[in-house]
């Protein structure tokens, strides 16, 4: 009798000609297929079962995954790298900027805009982790102080509570807001730099669904009604932010020595 070998975490397994990842768990009772954002396809199997049975599972449900990996494939992210040189291309609150590398750079080498330009320092320049670096800050600095100004108004559209609020790097998400504890009062917002790149309409968008979750967690209906009598163009709204936001530059440097 030849025993076949169970599949294992880790394991890589090919089925007529699509690669798999494989991920096993003693909690998990059936076989499951997911579509990474880079496309890839991860094959969730319960733990104890052979490389067969995964196989005929995946080739009866390869119509639902050469579907889905099709839309990942157009949707996945293309997010540019940027050179930090003379005349690179940055965007604010969806308008051009380029960038100007300048000997003397005062504020302690922060890049600031000046005459419609973003001047950074040479030896930021030089330097791609701390060019990085400015630039963040720069998207952190200006984006807090244009989004203190609108908190504001859309919070009493909203009859919201305003929360606190901090702009900082939050890996792909746009926005998150955290219930208040303790001194922390109403909560705190946060707003990811990169979402500064998008035109105004697109990051009141982000500011108001946050502030929905002020008073409601969850997505709920009656969390998308709130969003609706306060923001009625939110749909079209989300799929802007979708389909722009894929395309932003979310911090990686072009570095060609």
């Amino acid at each position: 009798m030849v025993t076949v070998p169970e599949l294992a975490e880790g394991d890589r397994l090919t089925v007529d000609g699509v690669d798999l990842r494989v991920r096993v768990s003693a909690r998990r009772r059936r076989f499951a297929l997911t579509i990474e954002p880079d496309a890839t396809v991860t094959l969730h199997v319960p733990d104890g079962r052979p490389a067969p049975d995964a196989e005929e599972f995946v080739r009866a449900h390869r119509t639902w995954l050469v579907t889905k990996r099709a839309i990942r494939e157009r949707t996945r992210p293309v997010n540019p790298a940027k050179r930090l040189v003379e005349g690179e291309v940055f965007r604010y609150l969806g308008r051009t900027y380029r960038l100007t590398v300048a000997d003397d750079v005062p504020s302690a080498g922060r890049v600031r805009l000046v005459a419609g330009r973003l001047v950074m320092s040479r030896r930021a320049a030089a330097d791609p982790a701390r060019g990085r670096e400015a630039l963040v800050d720069w998207y952190s600095r200006v984006g807090y102080a244009w989004s203190v100004g609108r908190l504001q108004p859309w919070a009493a559209r909203m009859s919201a509570a305003e929360p606190a609020l901090e702009v900082r790097d939050l890996g792909g998400r746009w926005g998150t807001y955290e219930p208040g504890t303790g001194d922390r009062g109403v909560g705190l917002m946060c707003l990811g730099w990169p979402l500064f790149q998008l035109p105004m309409r697109l990051v009141d968008y982000v500011i108001a669904h946050e502030l929905a979750h002020v008073r409601i967690p969850g997505h709920r209906g009656d969390f998308w009604r709130l969003l609706r009598r306060a923001l009625p163009e939110y749909v079209a709204c989300r799929a802007e932010l979708d389909e722009l936001g894929r395309r932003l530059w979310m911090g990686e440097i072009w570095w060609g020595g």
